[in-house]
């Protein structure tokens, strides 16, 4: 951040999946599986817009999972439009997904040039991702 404190806004909104492509890499006969996941899904609320985003997913045995992935994100933040780039990771346990990510920095493009943030998400398997993101501009 600069000399003076930037000013944070919390956004909150909803994500829809539209596409997802799971594509299994590496299935051991003992041991976790490991997936690469393709997805595009639509933003709504204080985030507008679609992301393209690919995981990489470790499944343990009994079905739970880790997973990391960056997505590229299209749309408007507030009143300003642009790019940029998330940085992801969570977990599934049951049928709940959460997770935590990040702007990645100087990811930003157009109006959303200079945003940083970090915040999060939680669905439940087949429903839509409650989102928030605390962010600001550098």
């Amino acid at each position: 951040m600069s000399e003076r404190q930037a000013t944070k806004v919390h956004a909150t909104g909803l994500i829809n999946i539209k596409t997802y492509v799971p594509k299994p890499y590496d299935e051991p006969t003992e041991g976790p599986k490991l997936i690469r996941i393709s997805v595009t899904e639509t933003f709504t609320g204080d985030i507008v817009g679609e992301g393209t985003a690919e995981f990489l997913q470790v499944v343990r045995p009994e079905g739970s999972a880790s997973f990391v992935g960056v997505e590229r994100v299209l749309g408007k933040i507030g009143r300003r439009s642009g790019t940029f780039v998330f940085q992801d990771e969570g977990t599934l346990e049951g049928k709940t997904v959460s997770g935590s990510w990040f702007v990645v920095p100087e990811s930003g493009t157009g109006e959303l040039r200079g945003l940083r943030g970090d915040g999060g998400f939680t669905a439940e398997l087949g429903q839509h991702a409650k989102i928030t993101l605390d962010y600001w501009f550098e």
